[in-house]
């Protein structure tokens, strides 16, 4: 841990001497404890299978990596593409929740990084998506299937971006629902339909038989002949 200004406790390091277990569920838990809870079991486990579940390692190669002069990646919350302030959804509805975000640090995200669902209600079994890494000031949009839940009511849950060793970072951005018989995205799916309906319906001066239409320059060529 050369180069480094982290004073460990001595108490703590004979507290790992002391700890004899080889559990990994036991030791995840204990290296998470003595982080403060910085770090999740999945980015504990991270680092305590790179030193071998060594635990003492493990703390050391944490604070090797995470040592100040690795800058932390930044993101910021930029506005919700669907789903937005005031939208409502029937009961058990499948639906795609989109936010727009942006790197807002002066670095590349590193490799790997994702968004990951952290409390409230999860609306669904998705609980993370991979996100590509984006540049200084890039913008893009990240999007989860869902699910609305079976009752009407008011719901929230909240998700954030985080590194592949399970460092969160940026802003934390939520899923505002209101569930109700009847809502909005109903609707709005409905048109969905109907625009998809009738724009595969074929045209009645359609010079081509349905089923053998050629490219849209054949057409503009046929026309121009």
């Amino acid at each position: 841990m050369e180069g480094m200004d982290v004073d460990l406790d001595p108490e703590l390091m004979q507290k790992f001497s002391c700890l004899g277990t080889t559990d990994k569920d036991v030791l995840i838990s204990e290296f998470q404890r003595l982080l403060g809870f910085q770090l999740n079991p999945a980015g504990c486990a991270f680092f305590l299978d790179m030193t071998n579940w060594n635990l003492q390692a493990a703390i050391g190669a944490y604070y090797d990596f995470e040592s100040p002069n690795i800058s932390v990646p930044s993101m910021s919350f930029v506005e919700d593409v669907t789903i937005g302030e005031g939208e409502s959804i029937p009961p058990d509805t499948q639906f795609v929740k989109t936010w727009r975000i942006q790197n807002s640090g002066a670095e590349a995200w590193p490799p790997g990084v994702c968004l990951k669902y952290v409390g409230g209600d999860q609306f669904g079994h998705v609980n993370m998506v991979m996100v590509r890494s984006l540049e200084p000031q890039e913008i893009a949009d990240v999007s989860v299937q869902m699910c609305s839940p079976s009752r009407a009511g008011m719901y929230q849950g909240q998700w954030r971006m985080c590194t592949a060793t399970g460092l969160y970072y940026g802003d934390v951005i939520w899923v505002i629902l209101s569930v109700e018989v009847g809502g909005l995205l109903g609707v709005t799916q409905q048109l969905s339909s109907f625009e998809t309906e009738f724009n595969t319906q074929p045209h009645r001066k359609d010079p081509y038989p349905l089923g053998a239409r050629g490219t849209v320059g054949d057409m503009k060529h046929a026309q121009s002949n």
